[in-house]
């Protein structure tokens, strides 16, 4: 059986950020390391779960679809729980993992239970259906937020996000010419995906630093 978490990064850390993965990928997917290592040498000590679903295909040849995001509520906050992490929490997680953070995130914020919620790719839209839009509770959030997202994410890009009406408690880290994993064509760009993770670590570290932690 699978470890429940994955760790990376120094156990004395001041924060510690807890990521849940995508809808078809599972924690220990190449994006989902990447990112994970990357936040871990900006000195976070991160920790990856899965939600049951995904769990349960490791222990069978079905491929059982992911459940509705705001059916998986309970199981992320279960995750923290689990963890019973110390010090300062961020929740967060890759595209619908953070969805399903952001859910959550207003009422453990207003709990002084976390710091801050932090998105990797958020799912904006579906691809190719850019009506449908996944950002209702996103105007009124008020949690401390990082959305690290790539200007060609076909689930939201950057000229799409621009017209949405989101809180002011929403920062962004725009990934030059990233796509849903945040990374780039190389000879487009000019940038690769190392170049886009470091990024992500030390702007994730900056914005940490800036984080208000009451009581």
């Amino acid at each position: 059986m699978p470890l429940p978490f994955l760790i990376e990064g120094p156990n004395d850390a001041r924060f510690t950020i807890l990521l849940a993965h995508g809808a078809g990928a599972p924690m220990d997917s190449a994006s989902m390391t990447g990112a994970a290592v990357a936040l871990a040498n900006a000195g976070f000590l991160v920790a990856r779960f899965e939600f049951g679903y995904m769990a349960a295909r490791r222990s069978s040849d079905s491929r059982k679809p992911p459940p509705r995001a705001d059916t998986l509520n309970p199981e992320f906050k279960a995750a923290i729980a689990d963890l019973a992490p110390t010090g300062h929490l961020i929740i967060g997680g890759k595209s619908m993992g953070g969805r399903v953070a952001s859910m959550i995130a207003d009422e453990l914020h207003d709990a002084h239970a976390i710091a801050g919620l932090l998105c990797l790719g958020y799912p904006f839209h579906p691809p190719g259906k850019p009506e449908n839009l996944r950002t209702a509770h996103l105007e009124f959030l008020k949690t401390p937020t990082l959305i690290c997202q790539g200007t060609r994410d076909e689930f939201g890009t950057r000229e799409e996000v621009s017209t949405y009406p989101l809180s002011s408690q929403i920062d962004f880290l725009w990934l030059e010419d990233g796509d849903h994993d945040l990374k780039p064509r190389k000879k487009v760009s000019g940038f690769s995906t190392a170049d886009h993770l470091a990024t992500v670590g030390k702007t994730v570290r900056d914005w940490a630093e800036r984080l208000p932690l009451g009581a």
